[in-house]
């Protein structure tokens, strides 16, 4: 009813004014007919340009005002729907004063019925809480590394020790929320691993887990489990989504075990050697005539003695090699499982055929216990040389039961045969496969294995090949396992990043709230890069799945390597004495980089960091080319009636607390928390999408600002 009569008041005035304005006029014509006729026609002028004059005034004062007074309040009340308890709104007129209260107690009735759910949803989720607060704790002291990671390889979980283990290692990738676990550890192990885990779902074993050691690039030994995560409570039903890895450094005690290993070696071959020795004697001494009785005596308790030691000799390598197999861990697979996945991953990285012998079926199924892994690895190590080396144009698998509890896998090839001391240097040497390079050897893997390898030649086909004798493992009873499922695995977490996988679409094409964040800030000399200043502190956090994540934070100190003025200490408090010792910007960026690398770089006043970091790349070779954005922009495409966009002023506008102002971490945590407020209000505009936040900025007039 207000507005109306306010509207009405409007028109009233603007018809009042005309009026006016028509009536004045009249007037002055017909009182003026004395006048000249060109002093008539500038009065009338002058009345025209005051009519016009007092129009656009009462236009600003009547319609033009209030407008601008009722998008500042709309822009406050958009504000107020993204904070969790809405600010006093403001205005000025009485219209606007009046429907700012009544927006005030809307928003002060949502609060109370938002408290109301909050209390409902926090009641009904006390006991999970409780679940998963003890799952928390558990983690947390477990003695092993814990890793939680999506198919996309991205951690959603991990506890101190993983970060502490695998944390220092500066060579690959670096341990946090949404990281990539495959800058820790190899991306075709890990692969494999996940082959393998697939096979064992589909064929409905009870047990997927599967474990390897695999040797990383700081220098660890791991021993590692992988164990599916399921998608569905029904087994019947259940897909992988992710998977836990369960790491243990055996760094330390690989290396003891080398030593008792090389001490065990010149043991038994030492004893082997005196054993020989004894026994050329004791020929020796039973062609000796005269004194038979003694003779017979001795060479009874010679022969006894060495029966002993050749007992206690082969028990000691049976434990030595149980030793090997329990520092491996070697996992149950169907024999033609394997040989499918042995073809297809030499198919793939050799340039000739690969074909596998079919399987006799009065055999049976095959299984065997091994390290698939580095038995692949053996065989492409082995026919990458035969093909470059000996020309060899196609290679054959095959795989048959032979007497005993051994099965022979063979890699066969038509053509050029080699000498002992070729096969024998080919066991030896490390294996390097490609531009990788492994620190074990054929005998190593076939020594984890307890078995044998040795040359062979088919001379009426014309063939040879390398034979690995490997143990038969006894038939699994799959029907049993398939029968007593083991049940899966209580519910702790909803990992929200579960349910986003990796696409090959461009950054613009992605939508804002998938995306990870590097929100940063700088603290400089001073305000001119081109002219010598330099950085003197970087900080920075992460964003990832819509959550600030404050444990995984950078912040560093830096040397500039020149004198910080005066003027600038009271602002950012940095004194020569704080960056005295600490590293140069050429040793601090690369560690940067890492830290930010795959994600969005965001800033407030962007254009000024990165102009930093832009001529930074020459003195250190490193580049920032992710895609930016600058809150400041954003900012002004979210509100553009507000007067200020600085980065208090966004805090204040948000309800945020500000916390270490003015140095490089405190202004990064505020930026990342004004991004998460814009983010809501970006999408409530309709702007989803990176592309579309980036083409929206550089609308802005602050889009302008050079550096």
């Amino acid at each position: 009813m207000r507005a109306q009569v306010g509207f009405w008041k409007v028109v009233a005035g603007a018809a009042s004014l005309v009026a006016l304005v028509l009536l004045g006029t009249g007037l002055l014509w017909h009182g003026a007919q004395t006048l000249p006729l060109p002093l008539r026609i500038v009065l009338l002028a002058g009345v025209a340009v005051a009519g016009t004059a007092a129009a656009v005034a009462a236009w600003q004062r009547l319609v033009e005002r209030p407008r601008r007074e009722l998008a500042r309040l709309a822009e406050q009340v958009r504000v107020a729907c993204t904070m969790e308890q809405a600010p006093a709104l403001h205005a000025r007129s009485r219209v606007a004063q009046a429907l700012a209260q009544e927006v005030q107690t809307l928003a002060v009735q949502r609060d109370s019925l938002r408290r109301d759910i909050a209390c409902q949803v926090q009641q009904a989720s006390a006991r999970v809480q409780q679940e998963k607060d003890r799952l928390a704790a558990l983690i947390a002291e477990l003695e092993q590394c814990v890793l939680v990671c999506n198919l996309d390889g991205r951690i959603l979980l991990y506890n101190h020790l993983a970060r502490k283990a695998l944390g220092a290692a500066q060579h690959g990738g670096v341990v946090g929320i949404g990281r990539s676990v495959y800058g820790l550890l190899d991306r075709g192990l890990m692969h494999h691993a996940l082959h393998t885990i697939r096979q064992r779902l589909a064929r409905g074993a009870g047990r997927a887990a599967t474990q390897f050691v695999t040797y990383t690039l700081s220098g660890q030994w791991l021993r590692v489990q992988m164990t599916p995560v399921l998608a569905h409570q029904d087994e019947a039903q259940a897909q992988l989504s992710g998977f836990v890895l369960l790491l243990e450094d055996v760094t330390h005690s690989f290396a003891l075990e080398r030593e008792r290993d090389s001490v065990l070696h010149s043991l038994t071959e030492g004893n082997r050697a005196s054993l020989a020795a004894m026994h050329t004697a004791l020929r020796t001494l039973g062609q000796q005539e005269g004194q038979e009785r003694l003779r017979e005596q001795f060479l009874h308790v010679v022969q006894e003695e060495m029966a002993r030691i050749g007992q206690r000799i082969d028990a000691l390598a049976s434990r030595a090699a149980d030793a090997l197999q329990a520092r491996w861990p070697l996992q149950e697979m169907l024999g033609q499982e394997f040989l499918a996945a042995a073809q297809q991953h030499l198919q793939t990285r050799l340039p000739c055929p690969i074909v596998t012998e079919p399987a006799d079926p009065a055999q049976g199924d095959i299984w065997l216990r091994l390290d698939s892994y580095s038995l692949l690895q053996a065989l492409l190590y082995l026919g990458q040389r035969l093909v470059d080396e000996f020309g060899v144009r196609s290679l054959q698998l095959r795989l048959q039961a032979c007497a005993g509890e051994r099965v022979h896998l063979d890699l066969v090839w038509t053509g050029h045969a080699m000498s002992t001391e070729t096969v024998m240097s080919w066991e030896m040497d490390p294996m390097a496969v490609g531009s990788g390079h492994s620190t074990w050897s054929v005998r190593e893997v076939v020594a984890r294995h307890r078995g044998q390898m040795w040359f062979e030649r088919e001379r009426v086909r014309h063939t040879a090949f390398f034979r690995f004798a490997l143990p038969l493992e006894p038939v699994q009873d799959t029907a049993e396992e398939t029968a007593h499922p083991i049940p899966s695995r209580p519910e702790f977490y909803d990992f929200d990043l579960f349910q986003h996988e990796e696409s090959d679409s461009a950054w613009d094409e992605r939508p804002l709230n998938t995306l990870r964040y590097t929100v940063f800030d700088t603290e400089t000399t001073g305000l001119n890069p081109s002219g010598g200043d330099e950085i003197l502190q970087i900080g920075a956090v992460r964003i990832v799945n819509g959550k600030l994540l404050g444990q995984e934070s950078f912040d560093q100190l830096v040397n500039p390597g020149r004198n910080i003025p005066e003027a600038g200490i009271p602002i950012h408090g940095i004194t020569p004495d704080m960056v005295a010792g600490q590293p140069r910007i050429e040793a601090v960026l690369p560690t940067f980089h890492r830290f930010a690398e795959d994600s969005v770089l965001v800033a407030h006043n962007a254009a000024f960091d990165m102009k930093f970091l832009q001529l930074l790349e020459r003195r250190t070779g490193l580049a920032f080319r992710q895609p930016v954005l600058d809150t400041l922009l954003l900012s002004a495409v979210v509100h553009p009636h507000q007067e200020s966009h600085r980065l208090e002023a966004l805090a204040e506008r948000f309800g945020i607390p500000v916390l270490g102002r003015h140095t490089a971490l405190g202004d990064a945590m505020v930026t990342a928390e004004v991004w998460l407020h814009l983010l809501g209000q970006l999408q409530a505009m309709g702007i989803h999408t990176l592309g579309q936040a980036r083409e929206a900025a550089q609308q802005t007039y602050y889009a302008r600002l050079k550096y």
